[in-house]
């Protein structure tokens, strides 16, 4: 597991540990989940995790923060020549499967909404926007491309926020680490499923509700989860009037079982909660 110190690795690491997995954590900062620190573009790093391992979940990256901080070399490097390197080592070593944590972020441009809001599934073509979608897509590339079973999962907007701007994010675009997690064990634990999918949290949109969201989104969320919206407005959070996109996990869903279940419904129940304690 590489990236095991971060919060989506340290969550997948978590999961595939409570399943029985046997985790060997790689990471340039200490962790929970971490047993190798050090930077993978070393060779001496990248041989110290793998030589035992039947899968590779590789989570490690320079992120989207990180875009105009550091210089695009450094992203090719990181991203996409140091993968290409532990994709090598993993199956010359015995490694029989391949899973690569990346990004719906990778879509860029064409999340952009024209007339409604965009049905962001596999089917949509990536239109990478900055060196961060360039490099995840290349990734992508290498890992589909290896000797070694592999799967992609593109996650979602998976970090932390205030509560309101997170139960909105819920909505349509977001996705709980939680449910991360579980999608990146049931994903390994079925070596015949290979592709790329899309990793999201529940939704109550269909695809036709899409030109409507785009200009109506509270009357659709009125129409398709009324409970939602009396709850943002007894809390006094707005109920959007235009959401721009949708993320769609059926894919993952139909290939390997993924429901995710920590939406913005859960998030309601968990915040109430809390505000009773």
């Amino acid at each position: 597991m590489t990236g095991s110190s971060g919060r989506v690795g340290s969550a997948l690491a978590a999961a595939l540990g409570a399943a029985g997995w046997t985790v060997c954590g790689v990471d340039r900062v200490p962790g929970r989940w971490t047993s190798v620190i050090g930077d993978l573009r070393e060779r001496s790093v990248r041989l110290a995790a793998v030589p035992s391992a039947d899968v590779l979940v590789h989570a490690a990256a320079l992120h989207a923060p990180h875009v105009g901080r550091l210089a695009d070399e450094e992203f090719r490097s990181v991203n996409v020549d140091a993968t290409a390197d532990l994709l090598d080592d993993a199956v010359r070593l015995g490694v029989q499967r391949v899973l690569y944590i990346s990004s719906t972020s990778v879509y860029g441009h064409a999340l952009v909404p024209t007339d409604g809001a965009v049905w962001v599934d596999e089917r949509l073509t990536p239109r990478p926007r900055d060196i961060y979608d360039e490099t995840k897509l290349a990734a992508e590339g290498l890992v589909a491309a290896c000797a070694a079973s592999s799967v992609t999962l593109r996650i979602a907007r998976c970090f932390p926020e205030p509560l309101p701007v997170l139960a909105r994010h819920l909505l349509h675009r977001a996705v709980d680490v939680a449910d991360v997690a579980a999608a990146g064990l049931l994903a390994v634990s079925q070596p015949t499923v290979t592709g790329t999918f899309n990793i999201s949290g529940p939704h109550p949109f269909h695809r036709d509700d899409c030109f409507a969201l785009h200009s109506a989104a509270s009357a659709v969320l009125a129409d398709r989860a009324p409970d939602v919206v009396a709850a943002f407005r007894d809390r006094g959070w707005p109920v959007p009037d235009r959401l721009d996109r949708v993320y769609d996990s059926t894919a993952a869903a139909n290939a390997f079982g993924y429901r995710p279940v920590h939406g913005v419904r859960q998030l309601l129940r968990e915040s109430e909660g809390q505000a009773h304690e």
